[in-house]
Parts: structure tokens; sequence; C-alpha cells
């Protein structure tokens, strides 16, 4: 995840077909076929973005709106400012991945963590966290609440041809992701969609091509019952996907500051695609910490999972 100063965004998608998903188990969910483009759900957008990249972005945005809450588990409410943590590969043991992505065994979130969130990739798409499975069991022993998100990155020619297109390669990153969860034992009400530049796997300079894949991926989270979030900041969204909203909830990060700073980012003022704060996220002692915005604790089940 991000470790510059800056805010994460987490959009809340929800399946646009789906009035009453299953979320008792990820494993019970079969992700179905790509939408066309002429009927794929999309978040809003503003400014020049191509008509039907807006329309795709529109329905996905109307989806959520209608399915914004009551999706999770009843999680009862706690007190504001409930604190937790995000891992992912960096916190495998150390030597584990793919090259330029290798761990370095960094450090599991604190006691005092209510919560935390996985990430699925080793980085780039279409490939999985090398130790998800233990961090879930790592999370089940503490009896935490946790949820999911997952890098979104720019398929290359290959992967493009063999899904048949952008938004194809989008779509099959978030069915990699979903057998992973199974296979890790991963429920979850929502799954944070990661979007920002990746290191020796770059987007393409074209933002509208950008945004046909991470709508692509949300489309895969939503057709399999998931709500889906975007993780990014305000300028990294914008570099990557332009002007696309999608009109969401939003995890937002302040890098390495406070808590207070953290908490400051969950205003109005920094919102980066149209969307409420859900979490902010400060980075401490070589950890990710992340509270809850004002409001958050009382909907818990919409975001988390129980163990």
């Amino acid at each position: 995840m991000i470790r510059a100063a800056g805010t994460l965004a987490a959009a809340v998608l929800a399946c646009a077909a789906c009035s009453s998903p299953d979320t008792s188990s990820s494993s019970a969910r079969e992700p179905a076929g790509p939408t066309s483009a002429a009927s794929a759900p999309t978040a809003t957008a503003s400014g020049g973005l191509d008509p039907g990249l807006a329309s795709a972005a529109q329905s996905l945005a109307a989806s959520a709106q209608a399915e914004a809450s009551g999706m999770g588990q009843p999680i009862a409410p706690r007190e504001p400012g409930v604190v937790g943590g995000d891992v992912s590969w960096p916190q495998c043991p150390a030597g584990m991945g793919i090259p330029h992505k290798v761990s370095k065994g960094a450090p599991m979130p604190t006691d005092d963590a209510a919560y935390v969130v996985i990430g699925l990739t080793n980085g780039p798409g279409f490939h999985a966290n090398p130790c998800l499975a233990d961090q879930v069991a790592w999370v089940k022993e503490r009896r935490l609440l946790v949820a999911a998100y997952s890098v979104i990155s720019w398929p290359d020619d290959a992967t493009q041809q063999q899904y048949g297109g952008l938004r194809e390669a989008g779509y099959a990153q978030a069915q990699f992701n979903l057998a992973s969860m199974a296979a890790a034992g991963l429920e979850s009400p929502i799954i944070w969609l990661d979007v920002e530049p990746v290191p020796f796997y770059d987007w393409s300079p074209d933002p509208e091509a950008n945004a046909e894949v991470v709508l692509g991926a949300a489309r895969g989270y939503a057709d399999a019952g998931y709500r889906v979030g975007v993780y990014s900041t305000p300028h990294l969204w914008e570099t990557v996907v332009g002007d696309l909203s999608l009109g969401v909830p939003e995890w937002r990060a302040a890098g390495k500051t406070s808590k207070a700073e953290a908490l400051s980012r969950c205003g109005s003022d920094w919102m980066i695609q149209g969307g409420i704060g859900v979490l902010a996220q400060w980075v401490e002692a070589g950890r990710d910490v992340d509270v809850t915005c004002p409001g958050t604790e009382t909907t818990l089940g919409d975001y988390f999972a129980q163990t």
C-alpha cells in the first residue's frame, strides 16, 4: 500500500443484480462472466471522460448507492476511532514473493488492533500474496475483524489478448483474487481496490484505458456479490484513471505522521473521487495503522467480517 503522505480512496460498490448476496462464505460465491461495456455498471465521471466509460461508472455508483449498507454481518457499534491495521506481502516472512516484490518480514499489527485489512496480491495482479493463508490464520487466532484489499495493475499485451480486452483483464484480476480468498478461507463483505502506480508494472499513459481495467475489476467483485473499495491518493488516482469518479466511501492515508493527522483526512477537503471517508491510515514504527472515520464505528459490518 502507499507509504507516501496523501489519502487512500476506498469506493464501496455493490452487485447491481444481487439484492441479497450470500455473505456467509466467500467460497459460496461463483463469479459471473464479464458484463459488456454497454451494460456494465460504472461510477460517475466528470469532465471529458469517454461517454461509454462514464456511463459504466454511473451504473456502478448507482448500484453502490442503492445497496450501500446492511450487506455485512451484524457487528455491535464501538466507541469512535476504532484502531486497526493493514498487511500484505511485505509482512510475509523474509524472502517470499516475485522479483521486485520480495518480502522483508515487516511487523504485523500491534495488540491494540481491532481489525486487519489483508492484501490479496503480491504487488501486481495475477500474483497472490505468498503468505495469505498464514495472515488469515493470524487474524483468526486473535478473533479480529477482517477485510480484504487488492492491488489492481495494468495488464500487458499478452494478458489483454488472453482475456479479450482491458475491462475483461480487470475482471479476470478480480476472479483470480476471489480464488485466492477462497483458498485462504478469507471472508469479507468488501474488497478495497488499490489503485496507484506499481513500480516495475507501470500503468499505461492513457487514463481512460487504465479506468477500463479498474472498472472491470470492480465489476468482477460486484458480480460475485461483494462490495468494492478503492485505495489511492487524490494525485495518484487522477494520474492513473483521470477524472473517473465512483462517488462512494473512501479509505484515506496521511503517511508517516500521527493518528490526529490521519483523522483530519476524514473530512470532505480530502475527498478523492466523490465519496465519504470510512478509514484513515498513517504509518508508525514501520506499520500501517488505520482508524475509523466518524460514523464508521456504527457500521462496521458493512466493511468487516467477524472471525
